[in-house]
């Protein structure tokens, strides 16, 4: 009998960190479309080509090179539009708000605010800001995927056609 609860306990267990974990990939979902309302702005105003698509598209896919200082030139941008920079760096606060305002609870939004701190401070060193806000672009989506929150490109594929 106390083998059969034991069991019981895993399962239910294993559901709802199956479910904090979905939870955590909708919010980068949600994230990603936040962030991809400014794409077109940032092109124009970057004069950067349609190649930088390929490297947004794939963004979460862990086996793809982020090579290009475009998309971190891209991401300083975004960023900047939306209003999550304060002196080249991200305004926690801010970051912390716009996790929130796509649907993390408080917990998950100083998660993420962490992680992209901790990628700050390991690439404070990289002089060109481009290339830096690149190498915390990727540092975040490797620390993402550690968590088990990065989104399918399944998923990711199928809200970009829908927000066509």
């Amino acid at each position: 009998m106390a083998d059969a609860r034991w069991r019981v306990v895993c399962v239910v267990c294993a559901l709802c960190l199956t479910s904090a974990v979905l939870a955590s990939q909708d919010l980068m979902v949600k994230m990603t479309k936040g962030f991809s309302k400014v794409v077109d702005d940032c092109k124009t105003e970057l004069n950067i080509g349609d190649h930088i698509m390929q490297d947004m598209y794939n963004y979460w896919r862990e086996e793809y090179q982020l090579i290009n200082r475009d998309m971190g030139c891209m991401v300083l941008c975004m960023a900047k539009k939306l209003d999550l920079m304060e002196d080249q760096k991200m305004h926690h606060g801010k970051a912390e708000e716009f996790a929130k305002s796509h649907g993390a609870d408080d917990d998950v939004a100083k998660k993420l605010v962490s992680i992209i701190h901790e990628c700050e401070q390991q690439h404070a060193g990289v002089a060109d800001e481009c290339m830096r806000a690149l190498e915390v672009a990727k540092c975040f989506r490797t620390k993402i995927h550690e968590l088990k929150w990065a989104p399918s490109m399944e998923v990711i594929m199928e809200e970009m056609m829908t927000a066509v």
